[in-house]
């Protein structure tokens, strides 16, 4: 209307100054001339009043979008691509003339062709919803037209408009999954897959075959591929995906299709990849023999991580199967005893024991280094020196150097005093006992040992040895040590915390007395009772064999339960410890789950749970034997959920499983230690009787 007004308001401007013009003229002539400007002046003004004159130039559209997808008007070229099926929404700033929609609006393809569009109008007629009349194409290019054909309610025209977008290529999905009646697409963890895998790919749309090659079908477990062959059915909208081979069974695979797999008329897919686990194969891997049996197997198998892969030169067992030179101090104290299984269960003979403790023994004393007694942790087994465990642990370790005297005191118990060689033996064994010095650890007199001490840091590393955890072994020899003793305050105020160490909470029914909540990793059953014999040791805070049983039975229960639903957990498939993992190492517990059995952990726990022990054993040989028994025995730890089955093996789990195993059979390597003269002044001190 403005633009109108002011172009009458100009043409009256020009007639008024060709009036004034006029009167420079003949009188005749300024009245023909004045008459023709009323007439002029007068029709301007009658064709003001007339209603069905349109006004041009004040009907537009605000905006253009498509579900959530806003056009841009100006710039067609930025506009995204649009999913198909959803009606064009165009914003105007005045109610629309209905009559006017079907010329007014026009939606073109490339060709430009017309596509039929089904409209209604919207927000009180300012909306127009235009959807086309049939569906469009995919990954084609559309576009918008607004002529000045389009007008509002009031007679206005609408300004033209074009602009234009592009449609998304249809989206290829897959149904569902289907192998052996189990659909892969279903709620996680989908388990018991057949491992002879025949799975059925449904699709929403047929497939176009030419897109699916060998390397857009991926069928994998950690490391290794499948080999597959794949083929049709239901018209190209099922793939069938079949394996070459079996399966692993009882492991964790993936089911992965590549983006380059596409549908008819323009379908298109993103990755898709999909997990699950196979079943168990049941069938025994090696042959069922006797308990007895099996369990002299596990003893023989294992034992040879320590005869056979002991350092050439000390010894002494190295930390892991791959640690070349590098042996551990408190490994090799479970190596040691582990050699008196040997010897007794005639692995080797006892002249063959006796050499290697006397290699063993005078490495320690001649070569070793020591700090106050005291071994580091790692030592090099060539040529004795420290191997720092961290930076500033790279000086004495009194934990570890107890694990190594519980095996060298056991160890002297056993030799024979009567024999010159085994009595220089025992000599040298009782001299390295006698300078270890456990009183120096208490840093000043301080009720309560420290772990480490450095040549070069001294006490920075700040680590009190307290409880409950597997250091009872450290305070225990502390107390008993003929020449470096501790006093009893030290025991009760820095390893008990004066009482502080009580839990006496029940778990699963079974009442812990002492420690963390479910009892912590259960090496803290294990390490310091290879040779302290807890069947009848109890002191003021605990009875250690319902501690210790209660600890293993509580472990079982909580894998039973298996609350994080974590792969694979059952009554004969359990154990939580430290050991090494699918990302490195880590102490494993019910309040550490990482979903990481530990042999061990079952296995050196018969003497505390024989029946639930033997069901682990069973299930681990039997049913797992071909991904878990190897060289020496039993590899360390497997995760079925992160589809992750150890190769190593470390000599502070294998040792347990030789030595508890024996302990559970005999009591052998128990009754040795605690017929050490000075464990009788060491418990009195400490109030333990047994």
């Amino acid at each position: 209307m403005l633009k109108f007004t002011s172009l009458v308001n100009k043409k009256i401007m020009l007639q008024r100054i060709r009036v004034s013009n006029v009167f420079s003229f003949s009188p005749g002539y300024r009245r023909r001339a004045l008459l023709l400007s009323c007439f002029f002046i007068t029709a301007i003004c009658w064709s003001c009043k007339r209603e069905d004159m349109p006004v041009q130039g004040v009907f537009y559209c605000i905006s253009m979008k498509i579900a959530d997808k806003m056009l841009q008007l100006d710039q067609p070229a930025l506009n995204q691509e649009i999913v198909t099926g959803q009606p064009l929404l165009i914003s105007l700033n005045f109610p629309v003339d209905a009559a006017s929609v079907a010329t007014g609006i026009q939606l073109v393809d490339q060709q430009q062709t017309d596509i039929p569009l089904v409209v209604s109008l919207l927000d009180d007629d300012k909306t127009v919803s235009a959807s086309p009349a049939s569906p469009l194409g995919f990954q084609q290019e559309y576009s918008v037209k607004i002529s000045n054909e389009l007008r509002s309610k009031d007679g206005r025209y609408c300004s033209p408009q074009v602009t234009g977008f592009k449609t998304k290529a249809g989206v290829l999905k897959v149904d569902s999954v289907v192998v052996g009646g189990i659909n892969l697409l279903g709620a996680p963890p989908v388990k018991d897959v057949d491992w002879n895998f025949v799975g059925r790919v449904y699709f929403n749309h047929a497939l176009n075959t030419s897109t699916v090659t060998q390397t857009s079908i991926k069928l994998f477990r950690s490391g290794f591929f499948a080999s597959v062959q794949f083929s049709f059915e239901h018209h190209d909208s099922v793939l069938v995906i079949a394996a070459d081979q079996p399966l692993r069974h009882y492991d964790k695979y993936t089911l992965y299709l590549g983006s380059s797999i596409a549908g008819n008329d323009g379908y298109a897919m993103g990755d898709f990849s999909k997990s699950f686990y196979t079943a168990l194969d049941v069938a025994p891997k090696f042959p069922v023999i006797s308990d007895a049996a099996l369990l002299d197997q596990v003893q023989r198998q294992t034992f040879r991580y320590f005869w056979d892969f002991g350092h050439p030169v000390s010894g002494l067992a190295r930390e892991r199967n791959t640690s070349g030179d590098i042996v551990t101090s408190g490994g090799s104290g479970f190596g040691v005893m582990s050699i008196i299984v040997g010897v007794e269960r005639g692995f080797i003979t006892r002249s063959e024991g006796v050499a290697r403790w006397k290699k063993t023994v005078g490495f320690l004393k001649n070569t070793a280094q020591r700090y106050h007694g005291a071994w580091p942790h790692w030592l090099n087994g060539a040529t004795g020196a420290t191997v720092p465990f961290s930076t500033k642990d790279n000086g004495a370790d009194l934990v570890e150097t107890s694990y190594l005297m519980e095996g060298l005191l056991t160890v002297r118990q056993y030799l024979n005093a009567a024999d010159a060689e085994e009595a220089q033996l025992m000599a040298d064994i009782q001299y390295l006992w006698e300078t270890v010095e456990w009183d120096w650890f208490t840093r000043g007199g301080q009720n309560v040992l420290y772990w480490h001490w450095s040549p070069n840091y001294q006490w920075e590393m700040n680590h009190p040895i307290k409880g409950y955890n597997e250091c009872l072994i450290t305070y225990f020899l502390a107390a008993c040590s003929p020449t470096h003793p501790i006093s009893a305050a030290v025991y009760h105020q820095g390893w008990a915390s004066s009482g502080q160490i009580a839990n006496n909470n029940s778990y699963f029914g079974y009442n812990l007395p002492l420690g963390y909540a479910y009892g912590g990793p259960l090496f803290f059953a294990h390490y310091s009772f290879l040779g302290l014999d807890p069947r009848n040791l109890k002191d003021t805070y605990a009875d250690y064999w319902i501690q210790n049983t209660h600890h293993s039975l509580i472990n079982q229960a909580y894998c039973v339960s298996n609350p994080l639903r974590k792969i694979g957990y059952s009554a004969q498939c359990w154990g939580l410890t430290a050991s090494d993992n699918q990302v490195g190492y880590n102490a494993h517990s019910p309040t550490n789950d990482l979903g990481v059995i530990t042999p061990t952990a079952a296995l050196s726990s018969f003497p505390y749970t024989p029946a639930e022990s033997m069901e682990a054993l069973h299930f681990f040989y039997y049913q797992l034997g071909d991904r878990l028994w190897g060289q020496y025995g039993f590899y360390d730890a497997f995760n079925v959920t992160d589809g992750w089955y150890g190769d190593s093996y470390l000599a502070i789990d294998q040792g347990p499983i030789v030595v508890m195993l024996e302990n559970y059979r005999t009591g052998k390597l128990w009754n040795l230690f605690m017929s050490s003269p000075e464990v009788a002044t060491g418990a009195a001190k400490l109030g333990f009787s047994y």
